[in-house]
C-alpha cells in the first residue's frame, strides 16, 4: 500500500460520468449482500435450519430488537432501513481488509450519500407517521423563534454524520499505512484486529444515530401512543 492508494481513482468514464473505485466497490458490496440474503432465504426450513439460515435469523433478531427498543411505531419499515444500513456498513468497512481494495466509506462522497439518505428518511418517516402539517409544526415549537436553530441543527447533524464516518475510516486506513511503512509486516495482526473492531463500532454508531434521528422525527406519534397506553 502506498500513499497514492489513499486517493479515490477514476476507473473509467461514461461520457461526463466518472465511475470511481468507490462506486464499483459499493456495487460489489451490495451485490454480495444480496447474494448472501438470497442463498440464506431461498430454502427456509422450520424444523432443521442450516447454519447460514440460523446465523441470518439470529442477526435479524438482534437488529430488530435494537430497533424495537428505540422506536415503538413503524417498527418493520424502520427496522428494514436501519438493518440495511448496518449490513452495508459492516461489509463496506471491512472490505478494506482485502488486498487491493479500500473501504467505500473512506470516500467523503459515499458517506455524504449515506448521511443524505438518513436525512431524507428521517423526514419521510416523520411525515408518514404524523402528517405533513403536524410534522412541520414541531419545527415551530415551543416558539417560532427557534425555527432557524432547528434548520441549522438538521444541517449540522447531517454533516457530522458524514464526516464522522469518513474521518474514522480514513484515519484507520492511514494509520494502517503508516504502521506498515514503519514496522513492515511485523505487526499485521494487531492492525487487522483494530480494523475489524473499528469497522464494527463505526457501523453500529452510524446505524444507531440514524435510528435516533428517525425516532426524533416521529416523536409526536410516539408521545401520542404513550399517552394512550
Amino acid at each position: 500500500m502506498s500513499a497514492s492508494e489513499l486517493s479515490i481513482d477514476t476507473v473509467f468514464s461514461i461520457g461526463p460520468l466518472a465511475v470511481t473505485s468507490t462506486s464499483l466497490t459499493s456495487s460489489a458490496v451490495v451485490a454480495a449482500i444480496g447474494l448472501l440474503a438470497f442463498l440464506g432465504t431461498r430454502r427456509l426450513k422450520v424444523d432443521d435450519p442450516g447454519m447460514l439460515q440460523s446465523a441470518l435469523e439470529g442477526l435479524v433478531t438482534v437488529m430488530q430488537q435494537a430497533v424495537d427498543e428505540v422506536v415503538p411505531v413503524e417498527r418493520q419499515r424502520i427496522g428494514v432501513f436501519v438493518a440495511s444500513l448496518w449490513c452495508y456498513l459492516v461489509v463496506a468497512n471491512l472490505v478494506g481488509l482485502i488486498p487491493g481494495l479500500h473501504s467505500p466509506t473512506r470516500d467523503l462522497s459515499a458517506t455524504s450519500a449515506l448521511a443524505l439518505l438518513v436525512f431524507f428518511s428521517t423526514h419521510w418517516f416523520g411525515i408518514r407517521s404524523q402528517g405533513l402539517g403536524l410534522y412541520l409544526r414541531h419545527y415551530l415549537s415551543p416558539t417560532p423563534l427557534l425555527l432557524p436553530f432547528h434548520i441549522v441543527s438538521e444541517i449540522t447533524r447531517t454533516l457530522a454524520l458524514a464526516v464522522r464516518l469518513f474521518g474514522n475510516i480514513m484515519s484507520l486506513e492511514m494509520a494502517a499505512l503508516l504502521i506498515l511503512v514503519v514496522a513492515g509486516f511485523l505487526a499485521p495482526v494487531p492492525i487487522l484486529m483494530l480494523h475489524i473492531v473499528e469497522a464494527l463500532v463505526q457501523a453500529y454508531i452510524f446505524g444507531m444515530l440514524a435510528l435516533i434521528y428517525i425516532a426524533g422525527g416521529i416523536q409526536t406519534q410516539i408521545h401520542r401512543q404513550s399517552r394512550k397506553e
